[in-house]
């Protein structure tokens, strides 16, 4: 139960990743990743460095730093340029269809049955992505973005929901080794930046507190407890309870002042979070055999 409920407080701490990227201001988005993991690497290192023995959790073969920089730095690379491209709220609720893409990733494991519910939700959550693109108008423009940051917020969806699903191959690695992830993304992000992006840095105290929010809350604690929850905790709970992650989100958007509470984001918001509960039906009921 522990495990699970450290688990869970990484979706808590997600819903706040839309928010805190809205309110860093102008930090482009190569120079935010270094910062933020910068920060979070060092959340594991003060940690292991009260057990030395802790850093052999670090000697890993490549296939595993593989997937996890590759994971890390590919999704908020992709994020933070949605979020720099698109609304807030749309890049986020587009990003966040990555829940969804892993239960129907699931269904298609060795030992698993890809369902109706599965189809059916897959197809609830295109159409909510479909009504933010077209901003809820017959016209089909798009609600305010442009197609570089829509595509990113999806392709953000696909990369995580990769990670997610790859990271069962190696359920025996400590979670420690998510230090090393966090280092590795920040200076991949740092040499980027210097190559591609003019540097910009945080214009007031309050962007500043965001950026630290970011490196310590969802790009910082929140890999780890979600390490150590789909590790050692139930995984079948926390895959159902990551459905919360878009609705939290457009909510502490919404009330933070950084969207309106339209009927288009309302319903693209109930298409795709319906979609992704109807689509881990056999989690939240416990039913986990085959479908008739």
């Amino acid at each position: 139960m522990f495990a699970t409920l450290v688990g869970f407080s990484a979706v808590l701490m997600w819903a706040l990743l839309a928010l805190f990227t809205a309110a860093s201001g102008q930090v482009p988005p190569l120079q935010l990743s270094a910062m933020c993991f910068a920060i979070g690497g060092m959340i594991g290192l003060l940690a292991m460095a009260r057990q030395p023995e802790r850093f052999r959790a670090l000697r890993q073969p490549a296939a595993v730093w593989g997937l996890g920089v590759g994971g890390l730095f590919g999704y908020h690379f992709l994020y933070f340029t949605a979020l720099r491209n698109a609304p807030a709220v749309e890049a986020g609720l587009i990003a966040y269809l990555w829940p969804l893409l892993i239960v129907v990733g699931s269904a298609l494991l060795p030992g698993e049955r890809l369902g109706w519910h599965h189809v059916v939700g897959a197809l609830m959550g295109l159409g909510g992505t479909a009504l933010i693109l077209t901003g809820g108008s017959a016209g089909g423009t798009y609600g305010g973005g442009s197609a570089l940051g829509y595509g990113a917020a999806l392709l953000c969806a696909f990369t995580w929901a990769g990670y997610s699903l790859l990271s069962r191959r190696f359920g025996a690695v400590p979670s420690d080794v998510v230090t090393g992830f966090c280092l590795a993304t920040a200076a991949l992000s740092a040499l980027a930046h210097l190559w591609l992006e003019s540097t910009v840095w945080p214009a007031s105290a309050s962007e500043w507190l965001a950026v630290v929010g970011l490196g310590l809350g969802p790009v910082g604690a929140a890999f780890y407890a979600w390490d150590f929850g789909v590790k050692h905790g139930d995984i079948q709970v926390l895959g159902a309870s990551s459905y919360l992650a878009p609705l939290l989100s457009t909510l502490v958007l919404i009330g933070f002042g950084f969207a309106a509470p339209t009927f288009a984001i309302l319903t693209a918001c109930l298409l795709i979070t319906g979609g992704a509960a109807l689509a881990a039906k056999s989690l939240l009921t416990g039913r986990r055999g085959p479908d008739p």
